[in-house]
C-alpha cells in the first residue's frame, strides 16, 4: 500500500491532502463504532501533508513514507499531543518534546493521523482497561482487538490509517496483529529508539509497526530505526533499507518448530499453522523441530521481571512529580465532596501520592504495581527477582542453541483466535496466558513479526490467525523476507 501510494503521489493522481482527507473520512465514518483512536490530529496532518504536496509542486523527489498517513500509540509523545497512554492519571498530559521514533517520521515526511487507543499504561491483552473506551475487533466487532496495542492494529485492520506505530513488552504488537489480521513486528531491543515512549518495563519494551503487507512494516521500520544518543539502550546499527532485503526466495533457509511451542497445539489453530509450515517446505526451507526447554518458565519469569519494572516505573506518578492529583481527577470529585463533609481530605503528602494512585490508576495497574512492590521487597528480592533474571538468561541461552542449528524459529502468534469481551477480565491469569508464544521473544531481546496464515470459523466469522517469524538478534531483514515470501505465494 505504500509504495502504491507513494507512486499516485509522485504521478500527481492524489495530492497528500488529500490522501489524508480520505482516511480522516473512513474515521469519521467507522471510529465512532471502532473506537482505536483517543485524540485527532488533523491541523498536525494537513500541516505535513501540504509539506509534502509543496516539495512534489517544486518538482522534488519524496521518499517512501512522505506523505503517507499513520496512527500513534498513545504511550509514544508527539509535541503538542495529548499523551494519556490510556491513564486517567495522565489525562491532561500534552507531551512538550517529540520521541525519537516520532522525530524520525517526520523528517521522513509521514502524516500523523493521531494518537491510537491502547490497554492503560500497555498493561492489557483486549485493550479492555484502556481508562477511556474499548476498541472493537474491526473483523468482528463483538471481539476484542488484542492488547496493549489494540487501538494501533484496528486502525490498520478497518482502513484508518496506512501503518501505525505500537509498543511491545511481551506480545503487544503481535498478539493484536494476529486478532485483526495484520501484520505487526517486535523489532530487536535496541533497534529502535526507546525514547519518548512512555515507560512500563524497560527491559523488555521495544517500538514497532503495524501495516497491511510485511513490504510497508519493513519500509516504516527502515525509517523509526537506528542508534539515538538519547537512549543508551539503542544499538549501533547502520541504516538499512529494510524493504530491499525483501526477495521473496528463502530457498535454503532453516526454520525451526519449537516443540514446546506446539505439541499442545489443538484444533483449526494447529491445522491451519501445520498448513503453513507446509507452505514454507514448497517455498524451498527446510524445516526441523528445535527444543526451547525453559520456555515452560517464560510467563513466570515474565511477571516477575515485569511486574518489578512497572512498580519501579509508575512510581513517579504521584501527581506531584507526574500525573493529575486526586483532586484534579473527576472520579475523585463526588468522593472528595463527601470527605470535605466528613473532614476526611488529604492532611499531607503521603495521602496525597495514596489518594491520587488510588483514584488515577485502574485496576490492572494497581495490581501489576502491587505484585512489582511485593518482589522487590526485603526478604523476596533474591527468592524472585534475582532468579527470574537467571531464568531469563537460560531463555536467552535457549535461542542461541536454537540459532546453531536454524536460521529461524516459527510458530503461532497465540494459542487461539479473538475472545469476545469480558471473557477475560474477571480471571487475569486467562488474560495472561494470552502471550503465551510471544512473551520469550521479549526476555530474549530477539526480533519477531506476527503475519496473517489463515482464517479459523467461529461462530459463523472467518476469524484471523497469525504465525510468528522469531529471528536472531538484528537479523530483522531475514523474518521480514521470510513472512514477505510466505506472503505473496
Amino acid at each position: 500500500m505504500i509504495r502504491e501510494f507513494h507512486n499516485k503521489l509522485v504521478n500527481r493522481e492524489i495530492t497528500a491532502t488529500q490522501l489524508a482527507q480520505q482516511y480522516f473520512d473512513v474515521i469519521e465514518k467507522k471510529d465512532t463504532e471502532i473506537g482505536a483512536y483517543l485524540t485527532i490530529t488533523k491541523q498536525l496532518a494537513f500541516e505535513q501533508a501540504k509539506f509534502v504536496d509543496e516539495k512534489i509542486a517544486r518538482g522534488e523527489e519524496i521518499g517512501l513514507m512522505e506523505g503517507i498517513p499513520g496512527a500513534i500509540k498513545d504511550m509514544i509523545c508527539v509535541e503538542g499531543v495529548r499523551a494519556t497512554a490510556g491513564s486517567k492519571i495522565l489525562d491532561n498530559y500534552i507531551a512538550p518534546f517529540d520521541a525519537t521514533v516520532i522525530r524520525k517520521l517526520k523528517e521522513n515526511g509521514a502524516v500523523i493521523l493521531g494518537k491510537a487507543n491502547q490497554d492503560e499504561f500497555a498493561m492489557g491483552s483486549s485493550t479492555e482497561t484502556s481508562a477511556y473506551q474499548i476498541t472493537k475487533n474491526p473483523v468482528d466487532t463483538s471481539r476484542v482487538p488484542g492488547g496493549s496495542s489494540g487501538g494501533s492494529a484496528a486502525a490498520v485492520a478497518a482502513d484508518e490509517a496506512v501503518w501505525s506505530l505500537g509498543t511491545d513488552t511481551g506480545g503487544s504488537i503481535r498478539q493484536p496483529a494476529s486478532f485483526c489480521g495484520v501484520v505487526g513486528l517486535k523489532p530487536t531491543y535496541g533497534r529502535v529508539s526507546r525514547y519518548g515512549g512512555i515507560a512500563m518495563a524497560s527491559s523488555l519494551d521495544q517500538i514497532g509497526p503495524f501495516a497491511k503487507t510485511v513490504e510497508d512494516a519493513a519500509i516504516v521500520l527502515s525509517a523509526i530505526s537506528g542508534e539515538d544518543p538519547m537512549d543508551a539502550t539503542s544499538a549501533k546499527s547502520s541504516d538499512k533499507k529494510y524493504e530491499d532485503f525483501l526477495t521473496g526466495d528463502i530457498k535454503g533457509k532453516t526454520i525451526g518448530i519449537p516443540k514446546e511451542y506446539v505439541e499442545n497445539l489443538e484444533g483449526e489453530i494447529k491445522e491451519i499453522f501445520e498448513k503453513s509450515v507446509e507452505k514454507f517446505k514448497a517455498l524451498g526451507a527446510k524445516v526441523e523441530t528445535v527444543s526451547l526447554p525453559h520456555s515452560q518458565y517464560a510467563l513466570s519469569v515474565y511477571y516477575i521481571i515485569m511486574t518489578s519494572e512497572v512498580s519501579s516505573n509508575l512510581a513517579k506518578f504521584d501527581g506531584i512529580k507526574f500525573g493529575m492529583r486526586a483532586d484534579d481527577l473527576s472520579e475523585s470529585k463526588n468522593e472528595l465532596e463527601s470527605n470535605k463533609k466528613t473532614n476526611t481530605l488529604p492532611k499531607n503528602l503521603l495521602e496525597t501520592y495514596l489518594d491520587t494512585r488510588k483514584i488515577g490508576f485502574g485496576d490492572e495497574v494497581k495490581r501489576r504495581i502491587m505484585l512489582g512492590t511485593y518482589t522487590l521487597s526485603a526478604g523476596y528480592y533474591d527468592a524472585y527477582y534475582l532468579k527470574a533474571q537467571k531464568v531469563r538468561a537460560l531463555i536467552r541461552r535457549d535461542f542461541e542453541q536454537a540459532y546453531k542449528k536454524v536460521d529461524l524459529i516459527y510458530c503461532p502468534t497465540c494459542p487461539e483466535v479473538a475472545f469476545k469481551f469480558g471473557e477475560k477480565t474477571a480471571d487475569p491469569l486467562k488474560m495472561y496466558l494470552s502471550d503465551i508464544f510471544t512473551i520469550s521473544v521479549n526476555l530474549a531481546g530477539v526480533p519477531a513479526i506476527s503475519f496473517p496464515i489463515g482464517f479459523c470459523e467461529v461462530e459463523g466469522k472467518k476469524l484471523p490467525v497469525g504465525g510468528q517469524l522469531i529471528g536472531k538478534w538484528f537479523d530483522e531483514e531475514g523474518i521480514l523476507n521470510a513472512a514477505h515470501t510466505f506472503e505473496i505465494n
